[in-house]
């Protein structure tokens, strides 16, 4: 009796094991006009979490590719393995699910491409048609800005977009809000939350669905909503203890209860901070005196003779400077040590306040106030 109840619970163990491996499979019946053989390159992350790159061949302008996923992914399709620039005609990016689907695309068209059989692409769509005539009208800018070879040119017209990008920005923050049930929320998520404060991502995040939450961006979500908390007024500053740009150990720790203290994040390739330095200067020579400090922590681990001459051009070197310790390695980067990444930094410039009892009483920037707002939280502090 004991044998047959064991056999039952291992048939039932397999059934349920095999229901779910099918609930896993996914197959894409595609195809290409304009091109009756040859090759095309897939990559996505798999069911257990690892980014697989594929080699699928065209025969007479047909092509299948069959995998394993656990959650809707987003793949990219591309028509040469060594193309890089999102802009290829011949590259694109699309919504998958764990079901049969049907692909169209065309060569030299790829971002055109008909996909069938994916409601997390069917809401990605209708989101871009929505967004596509914001698009339109600052696609003149947009054709000037690629144009464009002056490093500070480029940057000066890439600040016209803001208008634009805030119109579709608000157009995204609905579907946000109103799509609590689908993988593409948390996904638009962690592009919004690099400019929305912290409260805001967090009451997205607490209004979505346990599968949701769960989802691969759900769960970096959830991660990035701890970081920038403890980078938001409220939380006790992370102190960190670095050589700065003479050598020399600097200890952020020292200027508790001493100092109040503006913790810079920056970079030498960054120009609105680069631009922004002059009224840094001003409101050191000013403030420095009643009991302030800044330190300059840049992104330029990986190039600091520029962070150097960035300081000495900019004539900043009164300033604590340190790096912010992001490493790279053979796989990527090594963000252990990476003091933005402590502080939620997602955006240059983005500036800290901490008062002498080593707490931060603001945020200007990526997911705070306007930079603006300084100045007169300074006047608050200070008297004058």
């Amino acid at each position: 009796m004991k044998k047959q109840i064991l056999i039952s619970i291992f048939i039932l163990f397999l059934g349920v094991t095999t229901l779910h491996a099918q609930n896993n499979k996914f197959t894409i019946h595609g195809e290409i006009k304009g091109m009756t053989s040859g090759s095309l390159f897939f990559g996505y992350t798999d069911n257990h979490e690892k980014y697989l790159k594929k080699t699928i061949p065209v025969e007479h302008g047909k092509f299948k590719l069959e995998g394993m996923i656990s959650e809707p992914t987003n793949v990219f399709l591309c028509l040469d393995s060594t193309i890089n620039r999102m802009d290829d005609p011949n590259l694109t990016n699309f919504w998958i699910e764990a079901t049969d689907m049907h692909l169209e695309i065309t060569l030299g068209a790829f971002k055109q491409f008909k996909l069938s059989g994916s409601k997390t692409n069917d809401e990605e769509q209708e989101l871009n048609r929505q967004q596509a005539p914001i698009r339109e009208e600052m696609q003149p800018l947009t054709e000037a800005y690629m144009a464009e070879k002056d490093h500070e040119k480029a940057a000066a017209i890439r600040e016209q977009f803001e208008p634009y990008n805030e119109r579709m920005e608000v157009i995204t923050d609905e579907f946000i809000r109103t799509h609590t049930d689908s993988y593409l929320s948390p996904y638009l998520m962690r592009f919004r939350l690099m400019s929305l404060p912290v409260d805001q991502v967090e009451s997205a995040y607490n209004h979505w669905t346990e599968r949701v939450k769960n989802s691969r961006s759900g769960k970096e979500i959830a991660e990035e909503i701890k970081k920038l908390k403890q980078g938001s007024p409220g939380s006790p500053a992370i102190m960190f203890s670095r050589k700065d740009i003479n050598d020399k150990m600097f200890n952020l720790e020292e200027l508790k209860g001493k100092k109040y203290v503006i913790l810079d994040f920056w970079a030498s390739w960054c120009i609105p901070c680069r631009k922004g330095n002059p009224h840094l200067k001003a409101l050191h020579e000013k403030y420095a005196p009643l009991g302030l400090e800044i330190v300059c922590i840049a992104s330029d681990d990986s190039s600091p003779d520029r962070w150097r001459q960035a300081v000495e051009q900019d004539g900043i070197g009164h300033f604590h400077h340190v790096l912010s310790g992001m490493k790279h390695t053979a796989t990527g980067y090594d963000k252990s040590e990476d003091i933005g990444e402590w502080y939620g930094i997602h955006t240059l410039p983005t500036k800290i306040l901490i008062d002498k009892n080593g707490n931060i009483i603001a945020r200007y920037g990526g997911g705070g106030e306007p930079h603006e707002n300084l100045d007169q939280k300074l006047i608050e502090i200070f008297g004058k």
